[in-house]
């Protein structure tokens, strides 16, 4: 399955799936002709769900777990020539708009929704192509969060060199993750910059007394409670 971000470049994103037949799933923007298809979906259509796990919803800058989903049939790319255009369906998410400023005591006229489509062709179930697309997203933070680190030296002109770098780099991230969870909550969903900064790179000074080594750690330090927490954990002595 090809996925694409939030623009909708989208043609040749398509146009390289279904060269390679592969299924597509693109997150639209809300234009006309998208609302336009979205508007003539009837209410039977939609299909309620719940997330196990809040999602951080861009629009209201809120956490929302509640939303209802449909499949709507769609023709993209109608300005080009008919063999250019491709007909699937959309897959739309709409959200309860919140606080829309009417009076206390006096209840809504009618509902208004916030609404995100992905244009796709899987063949999975609504529900299952909906949260398939959705996951996408955890994927691209993990991607990101090593380009920002070690995978911000990818790609060489040598393909073993990448593999060789790709192997520690991976490694790296997932121990930078660990330390993070195991710091405190904060750290656990920080980036591994973030992490770094914090709890590996610290401006810290080394001494030695009586045969124990001290370290002398920065005063009023934001992460020393974090940091401490790492460091017992790692060296307390091994589980009977």
């Amino acid at each position: 399955m090809v996925r694409a971000g939030s623009a909708f470049y989208g043609e040749e994103v398509v146009a390289a799936a279904r060269a390679s037949r592969t299924h597509f799933s693109v997150t639209v923007r809300m234009n006309p002709s998208i609302r336009a298809a979205i508007s003539g979906t009837d209410e039977s259509a939609w299909t309620a769900i719940r997330y196990p796990q809040a999602v951080w919803d861009e629009d209201g800058q809120c956490a929302i777990s509640d939303v209802e989903i449909a499949r709507v049939a769609y023709t993209a790319f109608v300005s080009k020539p008919k063999r250019r255009q491709v007909t699937a369906t959309l897959i739309v998410r709409r959200v309860r708009r919140l606080g829309t400023g009417h009076r206390q005591g006096q209840g809504e006229l009618f509902t208004t929704y916030r609404f995100h489509a992905v244009f796709t062709d899987s063949p999975l179930t609504l529900i299952e192509a909906e949260k398939a697309h959705r996951q996408h997203a955890i994927i691209e933070q993990v991607i990101a969060d090593l380009k920002g680190s070690a995978l911000a030296h990818l790609p060489s002109g040598n393909f073993n060199a990448n593999a060789a770098w790709l192997l520690p780099a991976c490694l790296t991230y997932n121990l930078t993750r660990a330390a993070g969870a195991i710091a405190s909550r904060f750290h656990a969903r920080a980036t591994t910059g973030t992490i770094r900064a914090d709890l590996i790179e610290v401006q810290a000074r080394l001494a030695s007394s009586g045969r124990q080594q001290i370290w002398h750690l920065p005063h009023h330090w934001h992460a020393e409670h974090a940091w401490h927490t790492l460091s017992d954990t790692i060296h307390a002595p091994p589980a009977a």
